[in-house]
């Protein structure tokens, strides 16, 4: 390719480059009204979505025909209209810190980067926050693929009047970072109770000799391995980076396929969009095929069920409440049918939220 040719193709991509500006500032004016015509309807505060959110990145994604790959679209949309949103306020988001862990990750990649984000050093600080409205959203951790349930998580929505209003799948992947060069001369190894779990077999064989530290977060185990040559943390590159630390081994989870999902906390749920799910609490008295019968609605209805997870209840010894995810919303005419005759079984049940499933 001559030198003339290439000026012809970087001249293109100015000119492009330029209409994208254009296209940008007018997407972000067209937001703007769309906030001064809700201000004038009345509606105040927070202007964010999750229904409408969900549906422009389905659209976008389903219409790309590429070179980029369906999540750069994703991305790059998401940014979009996360500084879109944020010209009237930024959205307050609060998460499971400190500043550098997975679940901020997951806050970011849910909400983009123009949100003013709190970090708090519990799951239990993360509903309070919101709850009593210093932080208009939470996002929590509740499932690993290969650890299981974040019971604290599914704990505190059984007391919570919060609502789940969207769900984030993040992979998760975990590096060996430290000062040391040297792994011989590693005495111990912190991380999230989770990140020594999912990366045993790899301690056992390159370190079995040091003490495994069980911390709040892969975050603080990075923060603690920058004060101590002497020690290593499971954590993720960005919380390696934010401390100062090199990563020694990458990708060190036992399973190739290692994800989590966290859950985004609100006021209350979102409309239908068609690509739902709903979650919720129930129980039944403890007797033989009592359980069988609570969701005998379910198919015969032909509705999809895409968990099932026991927990002690708290009302009595020996007694559970099951928590499940259903595809669907719950204004939905026959999921609202079933969920209607479940009630009349239950001694308990429990809608957590009805929301978008989750977007890649």
């Amino acid at each position: 390719m001559t030198e003339e040719s290439l000026k012809a193709i970087r001249a293109r991509i100015d000119g492009i480059d330029d209409e994208i500006l254009r296209l940008v500032n007018e997407r972000a004016e067209a937001a703007a009204e769309v906030a001064a015509a809700k201000q004038a309807a009345g509606e105040q505060g927070d202007f964010y979505r999750p229904a409408r959110e969900a549906e422009v990145l389905r659209r976008v994604r389903d219409a790309n025909q590429g070179p980029l790959s369906d999540a750069d679209i994703t991305r790059l949309f998401r940014e979009i209209m996360s500084a879109c949103l944020a010209l009237q306020k930024p959205l307050q988001v609060a998460f499971l810190g400190p500043q550098g862990t997975f679940t901020q990750e997951a806050t970011l990649k849910h909400f983009g980067h123009a949100i003013e984000t709190i970090p708090l050093d519990g799951i239990e600080a993360v509903f309070r926050e919101v709850e009593s409205g210093a932080a208009e959203y939470g996002v929590v951790p509740v499932e690993n693929s290969t650890e299981g349930m974040v019971t604290h998580t599914l704990d505190r929505l059984l007391s919570s009047s919060l609502q789940i209003v969207g769900e984030v799948e993040l992979p998760i992947v975990h590096h060996l970072a430290m000062l040391e060069t040297d792994l011989g001369r590693i005495k111990r190894v912190f991380s999230h109770q989770q990140g020594l779990a999912q990366c045993r077999l790899w301690l056992d064989t390159h370190l079995p000799g040091a003490e495994r530290v069980a911390v709040s977060s892969t975050a603080e185990a990075a923060r603690l391995a920058a004060e101590d040559a002497g020690t290593a943390a499971i954590a993720s590159d960005a919380a390696a980076e934010r401390y100062g630390l090199q990563l020694r081994a990458s990708a060190i989870q036992d399973g190739v396929a290692n994800s989590t999902r966290f859950l985004v906390l609100g006021k209350e749920s979102p409309e239908p969009t068609g690509e739902d799910k709903t979650s919720l609490v129930i129980a039944r008295e403890n007797r033989p095929g009592g359980l069988a019968g609570l969701l005998a609605p379910l198919a015969r209805y032909g509705l999809n069920m895409t968990r099932l997870e026991s927990r002690p209840s708290p009302e009595g010894m020996w007694e559970y409440v099951f928590f499940i995810d259903l595809v669907g919303h719950a204004e939905e005419p026959a999921l609202k049918r079933a969920l209607g005759e479940m009630q009349q079984l239950a001694s308990l049940l429990k809608i957590l939220g009805s929301y978008p499933r989750s977007v890649a």
